[in-house]
């Protein structure tokens, strides 16, 4: 588990690091603008890339389950089809780039002077999309071939190049919103340069053929779209309420919209962290299913779920003790601070909460249950945290942050509720 694990925690962690050096590059500028203009640029993204996050997620569990059954053939289609999908949504992404971009700006409603520079940030950016997505899918197809060590060199190369570019564009350049955004291009490139030279090293450890035939045949990709399919639609909702999160914060004000920034942040550092050991629950799930070797099932999320109580508990510690130095470090503007501390104490509740909804998101990858996982999914965000808002809007942020919560909340107990009726009895 900790071969999977280990490496993996150190290449999530390093995603929201590099989001606490944007935020804190552009949180000691003059003023709160810039801030919240790479908040908004951010979660446009977010919606864009992390929504087809199942090119990672779905990935992972087709390659480990043909993992566990010694299909070699199958583990190259598996990554065959995930490039050329994701080559093909990037494209798209590009073609109508313009349009998405004035769209989400609209939704997500900042002022004037935060839209142009997130409009700019936007405009850089968006041409990353090819190697963003193939990292994707590069990244699933190595964590269901029970390698991280690729993953994390893929990350860590990428997020080091993007914050020394980030050092150097805005604080030494001045460059500002598009040093930014020119950091993060340059470095995804980097990354995927990174990954292709791992897949033939990898590909060298396990005999098999590619089967072109089988790539080029549409009806070949019909289980590949069927579990993405699902993936797709769970991220939606997903993203939808965060962006929600981050709408509602612009509406409260700029000062609002960069606290919020600012907390987010911190919960991404929690949420990779915690995924890392989600990677690894994957990883064996997705092997076990292949062998059909359902105490294996059992034992890898038991090992898996007690490690995560540890992680969240500590986070739980971290945010309560250190949590005031960690805004201190992100930000120098003193209203911003004095937002979020006010906030903080949701951010010390959130890993007991949401530890659960992780490590089941992994259990339910490995297991490509991504039906189940778009159903919950769903239901949490339509039927739990919109509710939730508009019952305690009247307490602002604070309103705000509850429903959040309840969101994570009700994510783990229905996944526990599924997996414990259903999923254990289907193996083997």
């Amino acid at each position: 588990m900790w071969r999977i694990a280990l490496p993996m925690i150190f290449s999530n962690v390093s995603v929201p690091l590099l989001g606490m050096v944007d935020t804190g590059v552009t949180g000691h500028l003059e003023n709160a603008t810039y801030l919240g203009a790479i908040a908004i640029g951010s979660t446009i993204f977010s919606l864009l890339y992390v929504s087809v996050n199942f090119l990672r997620m779905g990935t992972t569990g087709i390659a480990a389950q043909r993992y566990g059954a010694s299909d070699f053939d199958g583990v190259r289609i598996a990554l065959g089809q995930a490039l050329i999908i994701a080559l093909l949504v990037a494209a798209i992404l590009l073609l109508f780039r313009q349009s998405l971009g004035e769209l989400a700006l609209k939704l997500l409603g900042a002022n004037p002077s935060v839209r142009e520079y997130a409009r700019e940030y936007f405009n850089i950016r968006i041409w990353s999309a090819p190697a963003t997505l193939a990292g994707y899918a590069l990244i699933g197809w190595f964590i269901g071939m029970q390698n991280a060590r690729a993953p994390l060199l893929i990350v860590v190369t990428t997020n080091c190049v993007n914050i020394a570019l980030d050092l150097w564009f805005v604080v030494l350049l001045d460059m500002k919103v598009t040093g930014v955004a020119m950091a993060s291009l340059i470095a995804e490139y980097s990354g995927i340069a990174i990954g292709l030279g791992l897949v033939f090293l990898e590909l060298r450890k396990h005999s098999g053929h590619w089967l072109v035939g089988k790539l080029a045949s549409a009806s070949e990709y019909k289980a590949f779209l069927s579990v993405n399919g699902n993936l797709f639609l769970r991220t939606i909702a997903l993203m939808f309420t965060l962006s929600f999160v981050t709408a509602q914060g612009a509406r409260q004000g700029d000062l609002i919209l960069a606290a919020n920034a600012i907390l987010l942040n911190l919960q991404y550092l929690l949420s990779f962290a915690l995924d890392g050991l989600a990677h690894a629950a994957e990883a064996l799930v997705g092997k076990a299913i292949g062998a059909k070797n359902r105490p294996a099932l059992r034992q890898s999320v038991t090992l898996t779920l007690r490690w995560s109580l540890l992680v969240a508990i500590s986070f739980c510690v971290v945010f309560s003790l250190g949590g005031p130095l960690l805004i201190r470090t992100l930000t120098n503007l003193v209203p911003v601070r004095e937002a979020a501390f006010s906030y903080l104490p949701w951010l010390v509740l959130s890993p007991i909460v949401s530890v659960w909804s992780f490590l089941y998101d992994g259990v339910f990858v490995g297991a490509t249950r991504s039906r189940e996982m778009r159903d919950i999914m769903i239901l949490s965000s339509v039927a739990v945290f919109i509710p939730a808002w508009y019952a305690f809007r009247f307490l602002g942020n604070h309103g705000l942050w509850l429903a959040f919560t309840l969101f994570m909340a009700s994510r783990g107990i229905g996944m526990h509720y599924y997996y414990q009726r259903r999923l254990l009895r289907s193996c083997g």
